[in-house]
């Protein structure tokens, strides 16, 4: 294979997390560097956060300056957009978030989309309205969660047509290890199991930065599995000249840095042409090894 650019993007879906302070980074660092750490490891992150508030201006200009300049920040649209009675109708609070999110500049990677699982094929008027309205500066992403658009048929098919035309990635969120645990006895990955949605996983890319999410099952050795299409299919990507994300969720997040590094040590194995083509593998946290 032929990797014209190699240009991965990888994190987790937050910064910082108490249990990465004497593991992932040194006990001593000060919590409000928490970015800057995260940055060494890391080129990019899944900002969450703003589903539920957008971020000041200030909050803003002080993440662009803990991170490099080829850092990324994917950031989700408030829920008062993805979750309106009609996701058209928050005109200006799209101009804020435009507006804001813009401040990122080359920093900033998609906006992404998330409909909630109510929002099935009967919207799909809307939907289209949306995604028509975008500007150009920005790169999308769009995560579907109702079954209609999973159907490998007509809905499906209209739905990745629609994105392709106006250059928007499709989010694929990849449940499967999660929901691979069967009989959990922790409370934590059974809520966890009540909020995440359990859907087909459709490993399509409708445009250049195709954005996968990925949830793990919470015995991170038994990840190996799950995460092995997802090594051919991102090495696939890059021999394509596409930029994929990939962003690593477990039921707890403390361990999301380390099934990010089982992520590259199955890569290396599998596409050792990789690294000789350039690719810049993570070292991730002084404990990786000895927890698989």
């Amino acid at each position: 294979m032929q990797f014209p650019h190699l240009p991965l993007k990888f994190g987790c879906p937050m910064w910082s997390h108490p249990k990465w302070f004497g593991t992932l980074v040194p006990s001593t660092t000060p919590k409000a560097s928490g970015l800057n750490a995260y940055a060494r490891f890391f080129n990019s992150v899944e900002g969450n956060t703003s589903f539920y508030q957008l971020p000041n201006e200030s909050s803003v200009q002080n993440w662009r300056e803990q991170v490099p300049a080829d850092f990324s920040f994917t950031f989700k649209f408030p829920r008062e957009i993805s979750h309106a009675a009609d996701i058209n109708s928050q005109v200006e609070l799209l101009r804020s978030s435009y507006q804001r999110f813009g401040m990122f500049e080359e920093q900033l990677g998609c906006l992404m989309l998330q409909l909630p699982p109510g929002f099935s094929a009967r919207r799909a008027k809307e939907l289209e309205h949306f995604v028509g309205q975008l500007p150009k500066e920005f790169h999308y992403a769009i995560e579907m969660r109702h079954l209609d658009w999973f159907d490998k048929g007509q809905n499906e098919r209209w739905l990745n047509r629609l994105l392709e035309s106006h250059g928007v990635n499709r989010v694929i969120l990849d449940t499967r290890g999660l929901f691979a645990c069967k009989t959990p006895q922790d409370t934590l990955v059974m809520e966890v199991q009540t909020k995440k949605p359990k859907l087909p996983t459709h490993a399509v890319a409708t445009s250049n930065r195709p954005i996968v999410r990925f949830v793990g099952h919470p015995t991170l050795a038994k990840n190996r599995e799950f995460l092995a299409p997802w090594v051919d299919k991102i090495a696939q990507w890059l021999a394509q000249d596409l930029q994929p994300y990939v962003f690593f969720h477990m039921p707890d997040n403390a361990q999301a840095p380390w099934l990010a590094a089982l992520f590259f040590e199955e890569l290396k194995i599998a596409h050792p042409e990789l690294l000789t083509s350039g690719l810049d593998i993570p070292v991730i946290g002084n404990q990786q090894l000895s927890i698989f």
